[in-house]
């Protein structure tokens, strides 16, 4: 089994995903779409991540709702997704993690928060003995 993990970060402001791409480039092949229709097209027709950072607020296809359209799908129900979001917003929040995302977490962040969080979501979704998650766990 490969020890890198795909990574797709969509979010519409560019800045963002060349930070998350370069921190997590020793553990994932990170890919970035600027929006929900992008994400869904991505997953649809180029290949299934691992782990989706999306963010809430984009245009067309916002990340609440793309959310939904993913969970909709079960082949798609291992897909570790992480919501990003300058939002303080406790209701927006809580109806991000009720639409299935599995974490939330506000802008600004330490990269390093949302590495533990992912390795600590996709322990219970991959198996124990993953190489990543033993890599990682230094």
């Amino acid at each position: 089994m490969n020890a890198t993990l795909n990574l797709l970060i969509a979010d519409d402001e560019p800045s963002l995903p060349v930070l998350l791409k370069e921190f997590f480039r020793k553990e994932f092949n990170s890919t970035h779409v600027p929006d929900g229709d992008s994400c869904l097209h991505h997953i649809t027709h180029v290949s299934v991540p691992d782990v989706i950072i999306l963010d809430l607020n984009m245009p067309g296809l916002d990340g609440l709702q793309t959310v939904k359209r993913i969970r909709e799908n079960p082949e798609w129900n291992n897909i570790a997704i992480v919501m990003l979001s300058a939002t303080e917003n406790s209701t927006a929040r809580i109806e991000c993690l009720k639409a299935g995302a599995d974490d939330f977490i506000t802008k600004p962040f330490n990269p390093e928060e949302i590495r533990v969080r992912i390795r600590a979501i996709l322990r219970r979704i991959l198996e124990v003995n993953h190489p990543w998650l033993k890599k990682s766990a230094a």
